[in-house]
């Protein structure tokens, strides 16, 4: 599904997830003060299992192509933020936090995919 519908599709999904995105990290970081940036890694880790959600319905559940674009690709790379993770993750090292910004590195490379891989196994098991 290419052309004008997918980009309307992808448009709309991270118009949506880019505004959730700025909603959610601001509200997890007014609420947990500390050294490491959780709002945009909790943004990261949800919406890696939102992606494997979608990925899961579209092997399993029989989604069409058209809720990939709006859901995984649209939504979630709206949502998601490894961008900003990295700036993050330098920003923590160039304040001598290296430790912190091994952990917030490490975790988030570990936690998105462990996410991903937990919301199509999710899937899988719904739809056996």
């Amino acid at each position: 599904m290419n052309g004008l519908v997918g980009v309307l599709l992808v448009g709309v999904g991270g118009g949506v997830g880019a505004a959730a995105r700025f909603w959610v990290a601001d509200t997890v970081m007014a609420r947990r003060a500390s050294g490491l940036p959780w709002g945009t890694w909790t943004v990261n880790v949800a919406g890696s299992f939102v992606v494997g959600l979608a990925t899961g319905w579209l092997l399993f559940g029989g989604a069409f192509e058209h809720w990939r674009l709006l859901l995984a690709t649209g939504l979630c790379g709206g949502f998601t933020t490894f961008s900003t993770a990295s700036v993050e993750t330098a920003a923590l090292l160039r304040s001598g936090r290296v430790r912190r910004a091994v952990l917030y590195a490490l975790s988030t490379l570990a936690v998105t995919v462990f996410a991903v891989g937990a919301g199509v196994a999710s899937v899988a098991t719904l739809t056996r």
